[in-house]
Parts: structure tokens; C-alpha cells; sequence
């Protein structure tokens, strides 16, 4: 079970960070929202990157006038949400009517995004950049080149493939990333993998008793490589 009295002192402690040291308490109408998303399994770690997208946006407006209020947050607390299970593959519990039994809702469906060509376009530009810098290591160095070299002989395919030839491409994709994320877990000291393993437990604790084993092992295993795409900057492809 949550803790959702720390569970909310601790977003309280976050906004009041992201707000340069001013505290808006989190009680009245905000608390039954933020317990909302500790009962809809809302990892704490997720949630705050939900804010930090609010702020993101707030700060592109121009100068802050105001400290922000967390109920300001929710919608990119539950875009943030959504985003997470579809990247480990989770279910959330819902209610099927007011006051009735709780149901599993499937993980939402991928939006439409960028073109296959744009994408890898993108990941290519990304892993350049990161080839060139601190955040990597020279450990990474072969594993950036190799990834840029495989993504550059599929650019060239991803704007005319189609049907099976899309399909094909799209797990020769999911290959080189795989590859990539790999080699760069590979590199974490014994102590940064201990940390993203109790982190994955912890975001995927809320869903652990309904899963098979088969599937929990599955959703921990991609919530570790996202922690580890997080880590290193990678692109997704």
C-alpha cells in the first residue's frame, strides 16, 4: 500500500523546490487529488516529472508571477503517467462505475509521432551530440559509433518502407536500441544498478500482486532500460 501522507509531503517538499522555496500546502481539494494518483499507482518519480513539464511550460511563457499550485500540474502528471506505462507495459485500476468494483485499465495507445525517418533522423543527432560529450564516457564511445553507422544505413529505407518492409525495419530498430541501451547498463557501477533496480521495484510495487511473473519480469526489465535511457540522454527509437 502507499504511504499517501508521504506520499504527498514529498511532492509538497518538490513544489516547493520548483517554486524557488515557496511552500503551497498540499491539503483541502489538492490532497484528494494527489492521493488520487497514488491510488491510480502514479510513482512518485513520475509524478515530478509531470510538474517539471508544467514548469517547463510556465517558464517558456516569460517571467514567473506567481508560485505554481500542484492541482495547475495534473493533466502533465497524467500525461507523464501514460507515457510510463506505455513504456514498461502496465495497467492501472479503475473504477467501471461510481461506487463499483475496481477493473484493470490497459496501457494507453501510442500516439501518432514523427516519421520513421524523422525519428531515426532525430536519434541520429542525438547520439552525434552525445558522442561529442561528457555525459557518455569514452566506455560508450564504440557503442555510439556503431549505433550512429546502423541508424545512418537505415535512414535512406525509413521513407519509402512500407508493410513488411516496415515491420522489418522497425525490428531492426528495436535491435540497435536494445544493443545500445545494453552496452550502457553494462557500464553502471554496482551501486548505480542497485539503485535503478530498487527504483524499478519501487515505480512497479503498486501493480506487482496482479501481474504473472512472466509479465512483472518483462515490465521491470523495460522500466530498468528507461532508467538507463533517462541516465544517459539516449534517444528513443
Amino acid at each position: 500500500m502507499v504511504d499517501v501522507e508521504s506520499y504527498c509531503r514529498e511532492l509538497e517538499a518538490y513544489l516547493c523546490r520548483k517554486n524557488d522555496g515557496h511552500l503551497i500546502r498540499i491539503t483541502g481539494p489538492a490532497f484528494e487529488q494527489v492521493q488520487s494518483w497514488a491510488h491510480q499507482g502514479v510513482p512518485l518519480k513520475i509524478a515530478e516529472a509531470g510538474i517539471d513539464r508544467y514548469f517547463e511550460r510556465y517558464y517558456r511563457k516569460g517571467p514567473r508571477r506567481r508560485p505554481v499550485r500542484i492541482e495547475f500540474c495534473e493533466a502533465d502528471v497524467l500525461d507523464a503517467f501514460d507515457d510510463w506505462r506505455r513504456a514498461v507495459g502496465v495497467t492501472r485500476i479503475v473504477e467501471d462505475s461510481p461506487g463499483g468494483p475496481a477493473v484493470e485499465e490497459p496501457a494507453p495507445v501510442s500516439p501518432r509521432r514523427r516519421s520513421l525517418a524523422a525519428q531515426i533522423e532525430a536519434a541520429i543527432n542525438r547520439l552525434t551530440i552525445l558522442r561529442g560529450s561528457t555525459q557518455a564516457g569514452p566506455r560508450l564511445d564504440a557503442a555510439l559509433d556503431s549505433a550512429v553507422r546502423a541508424l545512418d544505413a537505415l535512414q535512406s529505407e525509413a521513407g519509402r518502407a512500407r508493410g513488411d518492409a516496415r515491420d522489418a525495419l522497425l525490428q531492426r530498430l528495436a535491435k540497435i536500441d536494445g544493443e545500445l541501451v545494453r552496452a550502457c547498463a553494462a557500464t553502471l557501477d554496482e551501486s548505480q544498478r542497485r539503485s535503478f533496480e530498487q527504483q524499478a521495484d519501487l515505480e512497479l510495487l503498486p501493480f506487482r500482486e496482479r501481474m504473472a511473473a512472466e509479465a512483472y519480469a518483462a515490465s521491470r526489465q523495460s522500466a530498468l532500460d528507461r532508467l538507463v535511457r533517462e541516465h544517459f540522454g539516449l534517444p528513443t527509437l
